[in-house]
């Protein structure tokens, strides 16, 4: 089981009964300011997902399809973006800086 909160840790946004986020349809979720730091999201369905202000620093977002997605003001910091879908995502204020 999966339990994502939000920054803050205060509040409990989705709970997946499944052991990877690999390839899960999130499509549509609402993870607003959601902590994602360091989570496994490859070839993730989160289309028109809402994650404005989520944390998805460290995260494997390789073939994950954002299209549609709300980014604006995501933390994306050293995130792994190999064939990701970006098509028509709203990253206004995203931080997309790579790790040094």
């Amino acid at each position: 089981m999966i339990v994502i909160f939000d920054r803050k840790g205060l509040s409990q946004l989705l709970t997946l009964d499944v052991g990877s986020l690999q390839g899960v349809d999130l499509s549509n979720a609402q993870l607003e300011n959601a902590n994602l730091v360091q989570f496994d999201l490859s070839g993730a369905n989160l289309q028109n997902a809402n994650l404005m202000g989520a944390d998805l620093r460290l995260t494997n977002l390789s073939n994950a399809d954002f299209r549609g997605a709300n980014l604006t003001g995501a933390d994306l910091t050293g995130a792994i973006m190999v064939d990701t879908n970006l098509e028509g995502a709203k990253l206004d204020e995203a931080v997309m800086e790579q790790e040094q």
